[in-house]
């Protein structure tokens, strides 16, 4: 009889696969969490966040006086909610109901001082100078009454940028490029047809061509119709090595009209003129005078002069103290609570190269690239959600603050304030996650914190931001370094037709996203460095 040889029996106790990575993650999530020291740490780090929003950055957004209140009125609202500069002279009649104004414009002409921020109220300025800004402006305009902020769609020409249909302060498109002059005439056009307004300019009067359409929502009945001029103040950037700075002052523009014709159902005999200021501030001050412009009629033309600008607010336009302040302001200190969270996550990278028990780590997780996955999602979580927690609070409860204690703070719509808190969170996991991973590749931690904070972050922000460096050195310092990534925090856009100094920290060379994309581009190199170098080194 021939044995039939069987396979032995499965044992049940025979040893289990390579954990997968869920065993991974809740080993050193179990790791972290019953080290005291690193949970007390990152309290701290949250802490820090929320002491220095709420209580410090209060005292730099007012204007010093010994009530502790704002200086300053705040700014109009636009019809998207933005804060708004609306100060200009306007020579105006009503309007009902559908109709066009057409003029044309011969001559477009500014003053403005050559010394700005040297000659003080009711100083003489014996160095002002005949010229036009770039963004001075003079045209035709419709508008929903003449309270600051309301709606408007204007045809402009401009000292620098030609020909422009601008509307509801942050909407612009380009005509005829050039300058007006008595042998380039630019001839000016708007067209309302219920809520919709059309722009048109043309070289000769005979030949058109549409500019844009802008739809008014809720534009009444009767607008205010008419010519205006306006002209912000005057901004010269001086740069050098050891830093750049800043100067303005006021200027006026003054712009020549003939051929005036409105259609429609126009009300008044002649037109009434008058400022608009609407910017929260005092009218501009020359020789002790409030620069309120004029209109005057003779001989069939038209000359209107203003002074000021409409168009969005932003902080660095604004000399008022208080109008600079955004709701980013409140985190004021994210860099002292990014710096314990750094430490932190280094730790968490090389206290067991120190303590020897490493091996005992592999031992376990013998995939190497499963254990560098684990710990990094580990630490991004964790300072993700401190991070929402402290920010979340942070910024709506300094803006009430603040608020509440009469200072003015340029409103966001709530899509911005959400990527600003949920956004500066995620900064602060993704630079968590690069500490670690530099920690991973130098084993050692304070090596690995002076890396993260003092070469990669910290100091190319500081650079960037400080006045000790020129303009282009410091761009490019805020565009590819992983300090890029605190773009994030920038809630007030750059508009192309407003004259300011677009600097960090209020902003930044590269978009929010596209900041945090270069964050994030730096922290996946060395996470697939530290991925190579702990597969071929030795524990």
């Amino acid at each position: 009889m021939t044995a039939t040889l069987l396979p032995p029996p499965v044992s049940s106790t025979q040893p289990p696969g390579p954990p997968g990575f869920g065993r991974a993650l809740r080993a050193e999530w179990t790791k972290f969490r019953t080290l005291r020291g690193w949970i007390i740490a990152v309290l701290v780090g949250l802490a820090l966040i929320d002491a220095v929003g709420l209580l410090l950055v209060r005292g730099s957004i007012g204007c010093g006086t010994a009530s502790g209140k704002a200086c300053y009125q705040p700014l109009p609202t636009g019809p998207d909610g933005e804060a708004v500069t609306d100060a200009f002279y306007f020579a105006h009649r009503t309007l009902t109901g559908d109709g066009t104004i057409t003029a044309r414009m011969t001559d477009l002409t500014g003053r403005y001082s050559s010394h700005p921020g040297q000659v003080a109220a009711g100083q003489e300025d014996s160095g002002e100078t005949v010229g036009t800004q770039p963004w001075s402006k003079a045209g035709i305009l419709i508008k929903d009454g003449l309270t600051p902020g309301s709606a408007y769609a204007a045809m402009t020409a401009t000292g620098g940028h030609g020909t422009r249909m601008q509307w509801n302060f942050t909407h612009d498109a380009a005509g005829l490029p050039g300058p007006v002059t008595g042998s380039s005439p630019r001839w000016l056009r708007l067209t309302r047809s219920g809520d919709t307004v059309t722009g048109y300019d043309s070289s000769d009067g005979v030949t058109w061509a549409k500019v844009a359409t802008a739809r008014l929502t809720g534009l009444p009945a009767t607008v205010q119709v008419g010519l205006f001029a306006t002209s912000p103040g005057v901004l010269v950037l001086t740069e050098s090595f050891g830093g750049s700075s800043a100067t303005g002052g006021p200027s006026t523009a003054t712009g020549t009209f003939d051929h005036v014709a409105l259609s429609g159902t126009v009300g008044g005999a002649d037109w009434a003129g008058g400022a608009v200021n609407g910017d929260g501030r005092p009218a501009p001050l020359r020789d002790g005078r409030p620069l309120v412009g004029s209109y005057r009629p003779s001989g069939g033309q038209i000359t209107v002069t203003g002074s000021g600008d409409i168009a969005p607010a932003v902080p660095a336009a604004s000399t008022s103290p208080g109008a600079t302040a955004t709701i980013g302001d409140h985190l004021a200190g994210i860099f002292l609570g990014l710096v314990v969270l750094i430490v932190v996550a280094a730790m968490f990278a090389t206290a067991e190269y120190r303590r020897g028990l490493i091996r005992i780590t592999l031992a376990a997780i013998p995939s190497r690239g499963r254990l560098l996955a684990a710990k990094a999602t580990v630490i991004g979580a964790v300072t993700f959600a401190a991070g929402l927690v402290a920010v979340g609070v942070a910024v709506p409860v300094g803006v009430r603050i603040s608020r509440d204690s009469g200072f003015y703070v340029l409103p966001v719509s709530g899509a911005i304030e959400a990527r600003l808190i949920v956004g500066t969170a995620l900064v602060l996991a993704v630079c968590s996650v690069l500490a670690l991973a530099v920690g991973v590749i130098l084993r050692r931690g304070a090596a690995a914190v002076a890396a993260v904070v003092v070469v990669g972050i910290v100091l190319p922000y500081l650079l960037g931001t400080a006045a000790g460096l020129p303009d282009s050195a410091r761009e490019w310092l805020l565009r590819v370094t992983p300090a890029a990534g605190f773009a994030i925090g920038q809630t007030i856009p750059r508009y192309a037709q407003v004259t300011a100094r677009y600097d960090a920290p209020a902003y930044f060379p590269l978009g929010p996203w596209a900041g945090f994309a270069v964050l994030c581009g730096y922290a996946t190199v060395a996470l697939a460095i530290a991925y190579l170098l702990l597969r071929r080194r030795d524990a």
